[in-house]
């Protein structure tokens, strides 16, 4: 079954699902809301291969849904 994609509606939730409807950006956001914040903590909890999270977090940051902001510990 192809997805369609609903970037034109004016539905907050099916715009939302647009972004985030895979699953590892779906997982990767109720991490975030649990309190994961590094790139680290991501890779461990989820299992995910470290090109597929760094496409997803890009994705997320990119849209809006999550944003970067430098450690309180002064690394990366």
């Amino acid at each position: 079954m192809k997805r369609t994609r609903i970037e034109e509606t004016f539905c907050p939730v099916a715009r939302s699902l647009n972004i985030i409807g895979d699953w590892w950006s779906l997982l990767i956001v109720r991490d975030a809301l649990a309190g994961v914040s590094r790139f680290g903590e991501f890779q461990k909890s989820l299992g995910i291969a470290k090109n597929m999270l760094t496409a997803r977090l890009k994705l997320l940051v990119e849209e809006g849904v999550l944003q970067t902001q430098p450690a309180s510990d002064g690394s990366a």
